[in-house]
């Protein structure tokens, strides 16, 4: 095929078929495979979200191109073997944007369906599975995955019409995990329980990833807090009370 790729993309292209190279390349890329390089997919993922928490734009440009290197990476595994080239995966996308807005794209009185109708269209024409959760891939992080599935079942008619009846299923579900006698069931009923309280996230608006993540960082803030003020005193942390961190947690979040 006929070489499409951008010129500015073409020198990052060029740099990964040299690495992939059987025999003069780096030895660590060349045994690499579409599993190995998975979780560096999803890692700079990531890494890119939380550039954007921090409003850091110079770490975004980094971590996109990090993320940029994943798609070529996979796309010359994948012309390796033969299935398809980073300018087939442009040209992939390029068509599935125009396609999923005729209103931008179409005859000036195009009208859309709707990003999720159109969605489900084309999952209806390239998926056997029929079911309303067809689709939303296994590899998602939990929490997400499960808000997915949510919204999926919620177009058919199966949700709560408001957040009393999400409230009382946490309850229940708090309830059943205090019951669990077995290590496996206590882990099965809180699964239950993060399930309930991602739907309820989910119906007052709120990303459960999101607001996780925002937690975690509010957690290891107030935590280095804690740990700098026992620092600045000369006092070994680990020697304290729980009382005594206890105050100093409320200190570290009184200082905020």
């Amino acid at each position: 095929m006929p070489d499409r790729t951008p010129p500015d993309i073409a020198p990052l292209v060029a740099i990964m078929a040299r690495l992939r190279d059987p025999a003069s390349g780096c030895p660590w890329d060349v045994q690499q495979n579409f599993a190995s390089i998975a979780p560096y997919t999803i890692e700079e993922a990531y890494e890119v979200a939380d550039a954007i928490s921090r409003n850091d734009m110079a770490d975004l440009r980094d971590e996109l191109g990090d993320l940029l290197l994943q798609t070529v990476y996979h796309s010359r595994m994948a012309e390796e073997s033969g299935h398809f080239a980073l300018t087939d995966v442009i040209a992939g996308i390029c068509d599935k944007m125009i396609r999923r807005h005729p209103h931008v794209f179409g005859p000036e009185d195009a009208q859309t369906p709707g990003w999720e109708a159109i969605k489900a269209a084309e999952r209806a024409d390239k998926d056997a599975d029929s079911s309303a959760l067809a689709g939303v891939a296994g590899a998602l992080p939990a929490l997400l995955r499960a808000e997915k599935l949510q919204k999926r079942a919620a177009r058919t008619g199966f949700d709560w019409p408001d957040t009393d009846g999400v409230y009382a299923k946490i309850a229940e579900e708090l309830e059943e995990v205090r019951a669990a006698e077995t290590a496996e069931h206590r882990a099965e009923e809180i699964g239950d329980l993060l399930f309930a309280v991602v739907n309820l996230a989910r119906h007052m608006k709120v990303d459960a990833e999101s607001a996780l993540r925002a937690a975690n960082a509010k957690f290891e803030r107030r935590f280095r807090s804690m740990e700098m003020s026992n620092t600045r005193q000369d006092i070994d942390f680990m020697s304290l009370s729980l009382d005594e961190m206890e105050a100093l947690w409320q200190q570290a979040k009184a200082e905020e």
